[in-house]
């Protein structure tokens, strides 16, 4: 019987929409269950097309559809649809055979690629690779059977979460794909009326594309400052970037519930609008346009991390674990640190800038003692605001783990980043340090900020700050140390020989 229902579906599918069923782009704002946090099917569709497919469309279809169809394979015979993965890394093509495989290929090759990835036991660019289409497997495998997200179905007054895969029953098959999208309609419409409809602020906030304006905002307030004159295109640009970000924050607080700080994405947001917001205000009070420059400097940085790096750091909103549930310590410990490298950024743009003007271009004596004022500044506000930051981290800790202080890698970074700094500001209060030394110092201080920051998550991954690692940013992170390394290398190197020359 169940057959039959299912080639009844087939052939009226035929009337309804070709190849498509009941998956029209309108269900994107169905509630659904996902991950443990209701949201729209826009929401996991999005993030999961993008994470198999890496595509906006996929012949013709958007990326709710796709995951409509593929959920619907849990159901109905569709041999002929399926989406392909684009095989990149050379040793898994040697492996596979081929740059392009379905996923239903690669299902079939599941166990030699699993395999292979066992047989490999240091970590490698390849068993990263291998690892990654693995995890790709297993989602698409959770797509196909249905049990991938939930649906709320009123049972006698109540809501129930069904699974995809178990929420139709074979009358409603019999009844045709029309039948079946007006259940899912109904569906929604009842939940809404029950339980409201916040959830669907998060389909209209991911369709506003915060991010890319305020990246545009950005771009045009730098440039307007750099060609005119009169700094009130760029002050009103600016404080539009910043009312951008201010929408983009409160948006993801009135989703999730908590402050946006909790995942990479989050910091390097909250990072970014930091430096803009501490760059806008010194640069007020002192009348200094260059603190706004720096702000808008690295918030941009920040930004085209946020629109460009997706496959380092994800936009998604996930639920908390458990240590992170308390919005007081949240707000306050990890938005103290994350201000304190924003601070520290500033700094860090100033005195590579300053070097390459002085290597490259002019630079004056008192342009450099200028310079090396304005990031010392910098740096006492991003100390100062670290080293309560960590204070309020070791009395959460208290809180949290029962003692203060345990010299997990996350605490011990922090630390080293406070002690490295304090001697640099100790050095420079004291003129042990002159400004030929503390500009480069300053520079490469920034490593150890990116290493606490970046460097625990991605390649130490250990530690009770689990919840906050990722994979994939040991590639980044090498770059940026590298390149950092040969700038000051090559910027001493021609000041050097210009003196020489000289």
């Amino acid at each position: 019987m169940k057959f039959l229902a299912f080639l009844t579906l087939f052939i009226a599918n035929i009337a309804f929409g070709a190849n498509t069923f009941f998956c029209n782009p309108e269900l994107e704002a169905l509630p659904i269950l996902d991950g443990g946090r209701l949201k729209p099917l826009y929401v996991t569709a999005e993030d999961s097309i993008k994470f198999l497919a890496g595509k906006k469309k996929v012949d013709g279809l958007t990326r709710t559809q796709i995951y409509c169809l593929l959920s619907l394979k849990s159901l109905v015979p569709m041999k002929d649809f399926d989406i392909s993965r684009k095989i990149e890394h050379v040793k898994v093509i040697e492996l596979l055979g081929n740059t392009s495989l379905t996923y239903s290929q690669l299902k079939e090759n599941s166990k030699e690629i699993r395999m292979e990835y066992f047989k490999n036991k240091d970590k490698s660019s390849y068993k990263n690779a291998l690892e990654k289409i693995l995890r790709q497997i297993t989602l698409y495998n959770k797509i196909t059977s249905g049990e991938h997200w939930q649906l709320p179905k009123n049972v006698e007054g109540k809501f129930e979460w069904m699974p995809f895969g178990s929420y139709f029953s074979e009358k409603d098959f019999n009844m045709g794909p029309e039948l079946v999208y007006d259940i899912l309609l109904k569906a929604k419409k009842d939940f809404i009326s029950s339980n409201g409809d916040k959830y669907l602020f998060e389909l209209k906030f991911l369709k506003w594309n915060l991010p890319s304006w305020a990246l545009l905002s950005t771009a045009l307030a730098l440039i307007s400052l750099v060609l005119f004159k009169k700094v009130g295109v760029g002050l009103t640009l600016s404080a539009f970037t910043f009312l951008i970000q201010i929408i983009l924050m409160a948006g993801r607080t009135y989703i999730s519930e908590r402050a946006p700080v909790t995942n990479m994405y989050e910091t390097v947001m909250f990072s970014g609008f930091g430096s803009l917001f501490l760059g806008g205000i010194i640069g007020w009070f002192l009348k200094e346009k260059i603190y706004l420059y720096l702000g808008l400097g690295y918030n941009m940085l920040t930004l085209l991390m946020m629109n460009f790096a997706t496959g380092l750091i994800s936009a998604s909103i996930s639920p908390l674990v458990p240590v992170l549930r308390d919005n007081f310590w949240l707000s306050t410990h990890v938005t103290s640190v994350v201000l304190s490298y924003g601070a520290l950024a500033l700094s860090w743009i100033l005195a590579n800038t300053t070097l390459i003007k002085k290597a490259f271009f002019t630079l004056s004596s008192k342009e450099e003692v200028y310079y090396s004022k304005i990031i010392y500044n910098c740096l006492k506000f991003g100390t100062v605001t670290l080293f309560f930051g960590i204070m309020l981290g070791g009395v959460w800790a208290d809180y949290s783990w029962g003692r203060f202080w345990g010299w997990d890698p996350k605490e011990t970074w922090s630390l080293i980043v406070f002690c490295i700094y304090m001697a640099i500001l100790h050095g420079k209060y004291t003129s042990w340090i002159p400004n030929k030394v503390f500009i480069p110092l300053v520079a490469l201080a920034f490593l150890s900020v990116m290493m606490a920051w970046f460097g625990v998550n991605y390649i130490l991954a250990a530690g009770l700050h689990s919840y906050g690692f990722s994979q994939g940013g040991a590639l980044f992170l090498g770059i940026f140390f590298l390149v950092q390394i040969l700038l000051l290398v090559i910027t001493t190197l021609k000041t050097k020989l210009f003196k020489f020359s000289n």
